[in-house]
């Protein structure tokens, strides 16, 4: 099983980027979907999940401005993210299930 992101970039503050992550491998379909970053200096830490039956759970930092989703019929997780901010900085992985990450994707937002 092996997850691919993509779609991140270099945008300023207030813009907006979307991220995709596209499981491949055997037809492998997980529960749980989900983003994290780790910004330079700091833990890794959840963005949000998203289960095959459509609960979310998004983190406090970017509520009102992130939006996961998913495409169960492509395997693939979606993070629109909007009113970028200079503090969103970061790498960002996609996970599936318990265990299996992604490569993660930077986004950088400028001020």
């Amino acid at each position: 099983v092996q997850l691919q992101a993509s779609g991140g970039g270099l945008v300023q503050a207030g813009g907006s980027l979307r991220l995709s992550c596209a499981v491949s491998g055997s037809g492998f379909r997980f529960n749980v979907l989900g983003w994290y970053r780790q910004a330079p200096g700091k833990q890794r830490e959840l963005v949000a999940t998203l289960t095959s039956g459509g609960l979310t759970n998004t983190a406090d930092s970017v509520k009102g401005r992130f939006t996961i989703s998913r495409d169960n019929a492509k395997n693939t997780v979606f993070l629109q993210m909007n009113s970028l901010k200079p503090e969103d900085t970061a790498v960002y992985y996609c996970k599936g299930g318990m265990d299996f990450w992604g490569k993660g994707t930077l986004v950088t937002v400028s001020s």
